[in-house]
C-alpha cells in the first residue's frame, strides 16, 4: 500500500483553479504530509509549498499570492489550493511527507498527480 494518496489534479484553462489533496494512507506510522513539489518535463523537481516548523509555510516565488497550503491535523492531510493558474504551472505535482524518528527524518513521496493548464 502506498504511503500517500493524492487527488485533485487535472486539466484546467489558464486563470482557473484546482485543489490538490494528500492524505496519509496509514500504511506507515508517524508519517506527516508536509507539502507539495512539482516537476515539469525536462526540469528538476522543485518546491511549490511546504510547511516548515510549526504552522509556517514556505512558498515558491511563483506560488506566492496564488497558491495556499493548508492542513488538517486530525485527518493527517495537506491540501494545496491553486488559483490563477497559468501554463507554466503545468507539471506533475508530488506530495511530500516526513516521518520523524529519534535517529532522524525520512522523506516519503506520493505517486504524483498531473496538472495541465491550457492557454
Amino acid at each position: 500500500q502506498v504511503p500517500l494518496v493524492e487527488s485533485g489534479g487535472g486539466l484546467v484553462q489558464a486563470g482557473g483553479s484546482l485543489r490538490l489533496s494528500c492524505a496519509a494512507s496509514g500504511s506507515i506510522s508517524n508519517i506527516n504530509p508536509m507539502g507539495w513539489y512539482r516537476q515539469a518535463p525536462g526540469k528538476q523537481r522543485e518546491l511549490v509549498a511546504a510547511f516548515t516548523s510549526g504552522s509556517s509555510a514556505k512558498y515558491a516565488d511563483s506560488a506566492k499570492g496564488r497558491f495556499t497550503l493548508s492542513r488538517d491535523n486530525a485527518k493527517n492531510t495537506v491540501a494545496l489550493q491553486m488559483n490563477s493558474l497559468n501554463p507554466e504551472d503545468t507539471a506533475v505535482y508530488y506530495c511530500n511527507a516526513k516521518a520523524f524518528y529519534v535517529w532522524g527524518t525520512r522523506d516519503y513521496w506520493g505517486q504524483g498527480t498531473q496538472v495541465t493548464v491550457s492557454s
